[in-house]
């Protein structure tokens, strides 16, 4: 099959659905598959010459049709406006449907919509399958920088990893992104420095694309001023003799106007005169949301456009209210002669909105968002009318969201404008090359820096919950999100910790704004009567919010009755009627699990013992691990077979009481019914319960404990540093005899034959296992909470028991593991005289040798691995001989079954 051939099975049904072949592909799009090496791009394409087909038909050509391994498998689509996801991930689906590419298994390629609320499926447990994410800037850069908007805390690190290896980034319509494009250059120029130095494990490439895109602004920054020499990939000759190039005329003219209210008056003249949509529809595009409502509300108003279908677009509708929009007007028929319809709408149409009117009515903005905006009429062809109206703004206030000089630029550019055509614009373009610089200013206010990027790795928040702000690396000014969801909750009542929103019940609010509403002036308090929360991540609750809590990515649960939002205008504030809630969502086990700091929502499955979770673990880690890195799969298997051996501990086990319980102490998984309620979850006996307690901590001190109960001297605990510590005043233990193993020695054995990095990154692999304790080991609030005056980290006080257990082998036999001690010693800063290196100095040393993407990335394997064994349902070996009551041999060695 040529490319030829693939681009028309890919297109076949917009032509004709029972036709063999669809459309041809561009000859730019043609050149851009000729290329067999997948590296970064800049692609430079004008509106209407398929930017999104062809690059998802270029990837899916070298990826899924030839499998060829250099190029990423996955394809991450980040857009400026969450209006262009719907869109681009039906493009995209459709796509792939007709080449038999959308698929759930090897062959294929699943598509997922990576926005605010529902879950966005189960993309991050499959990491060595092929998958197309498309997504806002928001979203998707958020979780590249470990602080994944919308999603589960300790989700973030399989995120960052996973967008951070293996995937080819697409930023389409970068003219739009503000300071997140220079945000996603220095993204891509750590990767490109950490592959340099062997870190990166699977390639990562960006292509950067819009139709007015400008090389000089890779030059920002001393990291992406290389990309600023790559030759952007633009139309051929062959492109610039089509009809959509040769034959479209768009003359285009400036009417000055003083007012929103003059404006309105002048579109509703100028659809008049244009015969009411006789030749196809009107589009208005305004700069603010504000002036956008104030225009619709008064042209609802004018007589004379009575019978006039009038509709309305901008940022702050709900999906639930945009998801009709593609079927009702924003799709190519709607735009047909005879249209008698004008809608209005911010800068949401001016990227990737397929959309054609007759008449576009644009208020002045910069040059490169009224080129966009251009590219809205006509948009396949023939003849359109472009008026752009000059508010000649006095200053930079007045100009808001722009800036005055680009405005100015743009009126000056337009008094040399011939035509609003593509033809037109490169004519102007070649003529005025003097008009350029200032036509498309390039300067962001903030510079993400490579430490910035290494003290992100650290995903632990401080006692309040809160984080490092990384919003400024997004979006500046006022425009960054909060995202709003409203509920019936009545006034004597607290909202449930259950409680989700769907994505179709978020609207997305300017954080800001969203202050000034529901905050009295000044203030941290809420208004009198107002009444909302955001989540708690350290208190698994839905807690009052405060001015405070009002920060970029939060997502904000508001009392219904406060009003808010209407549906035919979108985010309302100064409206007080009730706003219809729209149904929440039933959390996943795994999103349950990831989104408070104690949830054992991923061991509520059927009875299940830890040798044969480990097992089954193991199995599958090692699977993904031959996939993607080989050279480390023994390593996984080991780590995901001693992964859960902390579950053996008194108050882990004292949790999970039900009448068909097995009679063990090592059991991994319980029914949902045998787990006692979370208050009291973690009892110990003659002693409070261990709130906090966290598993994967006892599991990793398990395996410090075997060194130093067996090998004091490995190289990984005090070996090369008995004699440091000596002469710094440390007294440390006489080095013992050989060991002396209680049982066969085997699951101890494979530990100590580990090198210390090795045993390092096995260390860190079952401590993060749950995204929950990673970097750092600190006491948490319910450590601190105690007054026993005891040191304790996570519900582990120094000199606990974890009491024998059956672990799986690398055969697969189950043997016993027999009692350790545990040991906090590690959490020490620096050097201490039992575990030499801590904790942290460990850590800090792994990521010197992988860098944080690769940490990461191997990190989510292992956390991929265990979910989906979570999730396996076949019978444990260990238990069917069992029966309820009796005791099982503790001793025994048992084969389990691949």
């Amino acid at each position: 099959m040529t490319f030829e051939d693939f681009f028309a099975s890919a297109t076949r049904s917009q032509q004709d659905p029972a036709g063999p072949t669809g459309f041809p592909p561009h000859a730019w799009q043609l050149e851009l598959a000729a290329e067999a090496e997948c590296r970064n791009r800049l692609i430079r394409i004008p509106t209407g010459f398929g930017k999104t087909l062809g690059v998802l038909a270029v990837w899916a050509w070298h990826r899924l049709h030839h499998g060829d391994d250099a190029w990423p498998r996955r394809l991450v689509w980040c857009l400026p406006m969450r209006v262009l996801v719907e869109q681009t991930v039906d493009a995209a689906k459709l796509a792939l449907a007709r080449l038999g590419l959308l698929t759930e298994n090897d062959t294929g390629a699943s598509v997922f919509p990576l926005m605010g609320g529902a879950d966005p499926g189960d993309w991050h447990l499959y990491p060595e399958r092929c998958a197309v994410l498309i997504g806002t800037q928001d979203m998707l850069l958020s979780r590249a920088l470990n602080r994944g908007y919308a999603s589960p805390r300790a989700r973030w690190p399989m995120e960052f990893g996973l967008l951070n290896q293996d995937c080819l980034w697409v930023f389409d319509e970068i003219q739009l992104m503000d300071v997140a494009l220079a945000t996603s250059g220095q993204l891509q120029a750590f990767r490109d420095t950490e592959n340099a130095a062997g870190k990166q494990t699977r390639p990562v490439f960006s292509w950067w694309m819009s139709a007015t895109l400008q090389a000089d602004w890779f030059k920002r920054s001393p990291e992406t001023a290389a990309y600023a020499d790559m030759l952007p990939h633009g139309l051929t000759d062959a492109d610039r003799s089509v009809s959509l190039w040769t034959e479209v005329e768009k003359p285009c003219s400036v009417i000055e106007s003083s007012s929103t209210a003059d404006t309105a008056t002048l579109i509703a003249r100028l659809h008049l005169e244009h015969g009411r949509g006789a030749k196809g529809p009107t589009l208005v595009v305004v700069n603010t949301v504000e002036e956008a409502v104030t225009i619709y509300r008064q042209l609802s108003r004018d007589k004379s456009l009575e019978g006039t279908d009038l509709r309305l677009i901008h940022s702050r509708f709900r999906p639930a209210e945009r998801a009709g929009w593609r079927s009702d007007f924003l799709h190519a028929a709607a735009c047909a002669p005879g249209k008698d319809r004008i809608v209005v709408a911010t800068q949401v149409v001016e990227a990737g909105v397929d959309y054609s009117a007759a008449l576009l009515v644009t208020q002045l903005a910069p040059w490169a968002s009224l080129v966009q905006r251009f590219g809205r009429s006509a948009r396949w062809g023939g003849r359109a009318s472009v008026v752009v109206v000059d508010y000649r703004p006095k200053d930079d206030k007045a100009a808001l969201p722009y800036a005055l000089a680009e405005l100015d630029a743009a009126r000056a550019a337009l008094a040399e404008l011939a035509g609003a055509s593509p033809a037109g614009l490169a004519a102007f373009e070649a003529a005025h090359p003097e008009m350029l610089a200032p036509l498309y200013p390039y300067e962001p206010r903030h510079l993400l820096l490579r430490h910035e990027v290494d003290d992100l790795f650290d995903t632990t928040p401080d006692l309040s919950g809160a984080d490092i702000d990384i919003s400024r690396y997004i979006r500046s000014g006022p425009e960054r999100d909060v995202q709003v969801f409203w509920e019936d909750i009545r006034s004597d009542e607290h909202p449930s910790s259950k409680l989700r929103p769907q994505r179709d019940a978020l609207c997305a609010v300017p954080f800001l704004k969203s202050r000034d509403w529901l905050c009295e002036k000044g203030s941290d308090r809420l208004k009198a009567g107002m009444r909302a929360w955001v989540w708690d991540w350290l208190e698994n609750t839905w807690r009052r919010a405060g001015g405070k809590d009002l920060y970029p990515g939060q997502t904000v649960l508001v009392a219904a009755e406060n009003g808010g939002y209407l549906a035919s205008e979108g985010w309302a504030p100064q409206s007080s009627i009730a706003v219809l809630p729209l149904p929440t969502a039933e959390m996943s086990r795994a999103e349950e699990a990831d989104s408070t700091q104690d949830d054992e929502a991923m061991s509520r499955y059927p009875w299940k013992t830890i040798a044969t979770h480990g097992a089954e673990t193991g199995q599958l880690a090692i699977a993904i691990a031959k996939l993607l890195v080989p050279e480390q799969a023994e390593l996984f298997g080991l780590a995901g077979r001693w992964h859960d051996a902390g579950k053996a501990f008194v108050a882990f086990q004292g949790s999970m009481c039900a009448a068909d319980r097995p009679q063990r102490g090592d059991l991994a998984k319980a029914p949902p019914a045998a787990w006692l309620a979370p208050p009291r979850m973690y009892p110990m006996p003659d002693e409070p319960r261990r709130a906090g307690f966290r598993h994967e901590l006892a599991s990793t001190l398990a395996l410090f404990s075997v060194l130093q109960k067996y090998q004091p001297e490995h190289a990984a605990l005090l070996g090369p540093w008995r004699e440091l510590l000596g002469k710094i005043g440390h007294a440390v233990a006489a080095a013992p005899e050989a060991p002396v193993y209680a049982d066969t020695g085997v699951l101890e054995a494979e530990v100590l034959a580990l090198g210390a990095d090795a045993f390092d990154l096995l260390a860190y692999l079952v401590c993060a296992h749950h995204g929950k304790v990673r970097v750092t080991w600190h006491a948490c609030k319910a450590d601190q909470d105690m007054s026993d005056g005891r040191t304790r980290i996570r519900g582990i006080v120094e000199g606990d028991m974890l009491h024998a257990m059956q672990l799986a082998d690398s055969t697969g036999t189950a043997r016993t593991l027999p009692e350790l001690k545990l040991s906090l010693a590690a959490s020490a800063a620096g050097l201490n005289p039992h575990t030499g290196r801590g904790w942290t100095e460990r850590v800090l040393g792994l990521l010197e040798r992988h860098g944080p993407f690769g940490l990461a990335y191997l990190e989510c394997l292992l956390r991929a691995a265990d979910q989906r064994a979570s999730a396996l349902t076949n019978a444990d070996p260990l238990l069917d001989a069992e029966t309820p009551g009796e005791q099982s041999t503790a001793s025994a060695d048992v084969a389990l079954e691949d």
